[in-house]
């Protein structure tokens, strides 16, 4: 098995294990962009501007939008640093969501087209977003990413999640994918895009076969699947844990960014529901709900989860999660990829990070302001505890050779 191209020294010598997680949410992905560039602004701020997200976590996970945003984030350059900057996250969604998802050119009856799509095939061909990802990502593999990444797919096939995962390719050659095999594969959304198929061949010439869609399907909040890959590695008595227990939550640090949702809206009830065939489950209100409530649903069930699990171990300071759950019209959707609704998302995101920090009540469900602290206030507190780690690391490890923060100025 090839050697990973992990840049940052193990958690066994320093305090935390940091993970990064991103949710799917198509075009929403600009607003966990914008929050990336905040933060890794304040990283640079610290360490230099050469400074990148890669350098400081320990595993990046995403979901679909989250994958794609993952990889640009940990996929190595000619110079083997980041493929892409977290401030070019957004004009990369800007320049090219138009044509990912080309919008209707059927005014007059886009109901109708909509609904013979839905019929007839995906929405999208998924052309345009295949070319481009193989263009950027070439034929760069799973192993080479700068730090460990957990991808989720869903294989149909045999109705099972497929996780790409920088830990598991350890045990399990076949899934040291193309990269840019896996981000199609992870953003394959039902009724949305088309299924992907693939396969690799390990050193043995033995071939596996991928019958991939979205990774919502089995993950749309990826957090919890990128924190059991990491504790199955302690269970497994990896030195790079060492002496981690996998029981201390109170060594993750944990940043969880959504991608906005639309509960305030309240788009759906029971009685209309009740009346719902195929058709309208597929494309109700120009949206497709039961796409909208299955990754809603599982991004909610691993923020309820993460929330009780951190706040029992007082170790809620150590679990950020933004999320804007009061998205309204154009700018909930997966696909509106128009000038202004793209130009309203990025504003989404500068607002976002101006606002308290939130959790979600237990029992309802909704985000309420949890203290006084903003995002913007949170992810500074964030970083300066990254570089702290990165730095304690970088002193404490043989590989580091005592020196403190390679990317310092």
């Amino acid at each position: 098995m090839e050697e990973t191209n992990v840049q940052l020294q193990p958690p066994t010598y320093g305090k935390l294990v940091t993970i990064l997680s991103i949710d799917g949410g198509g075009i929403r992905g600009l607003i966990p962009g914008t929050i990336l560039s905040f933060l890794e602004a304040q990283l640079q701020k610290l360490d230099g501007e050469d400074a990148r997200l890669a350098d400081y976590f320990d595993v990046i996970a995403g979901t679909s939008t989250g994958g794609l945003v993952t990889a640009m984030l940990t996929a190595p350059n000619e110079n083997n640093r980041p493929l892409f900057a977290a401030k070019d996250i957004k004009d990369f969604y800007l320049n090219n969501c138009p044509n990912i998802f080309p919008q209707n050119s059927c005014p007059i009856l886009p109901h109708t087209t909509k609904v013979i799509k839905a019929l007839s095939g995906p929405k999208y061909n998924g052309k345009y977003l295949h070319r481009l990802v193989q263009e950027k990502l070439g034929n760069t593999k799973l192993h080479q990413t700068l730090t460990n990444v957990v991808i989720p797919t869903f294989d149909i096939k045999y109705l099972q999640p497929t996780i790409f995962s920088s830990y598991e390719l350890k045990n399990d050659e076949s899934i040291d994918a193309l990269l840019s095999d896996i981000c199609i594969s992870t953003s394959a959304a039902p009724t949305y895009l088309p299924a992907h198929y693939f396969e690799t061949t390990d050193k043995a010439g033995n071939v596996r076969q991928f019958n991939l869609v979205d990774g919502g399907v089995a993950a749309n909040n990826p957090t919890l699947v990128a924190m059991g890959e990491v504790t199955k590695e302690m269970i497994k008595g990896s030195q790079d844990f060492f002496p981690i227990s996998p029981l201390d939550y109170t060594r993750f640090l944990v940043i969880s960014l959504g991608t906005g949702s639309a509960k305030a809206e309240m788009k759906y009830n029971a009685p209309e529901a009740a009346k719902w065939g195929i058709l309208s489950w597929l494309t109700h209100g120009g949206s497709t709900p039961i796409i909208n409530i299955f990754s809603q649903a599982s991004a909610d069930m691993v923020d309820l989860h993460l929330a009780v699990v951190f706040r029992a171990l007082n170790s809620e300071k150590n679990y950020l999660r933004i999320e804007d759950d009061t998205l309204a019209g154009d700018v909930s959707s997966v696909d509106i990829a128009t000038k202004k609704n793209l130009d309203e998302l990025v504003k989404v995101g500068e607002g976002l990070l101006k606002k308290p920090v939130s959790r979600v009540n237990l029992e309802t469900g909704i985000y309420q302001v949890s203290n006084h602290e903003t995002n913007e206030q949170a992810l500074i507190r964030f970083a300066k505890m990254l570089s702290d780690e990165k730095r304690l690391r970088d002193i404490k490890s043989p590989r580091g050779k005592g020196k403190v923060n390679s990317v310092s100025k």
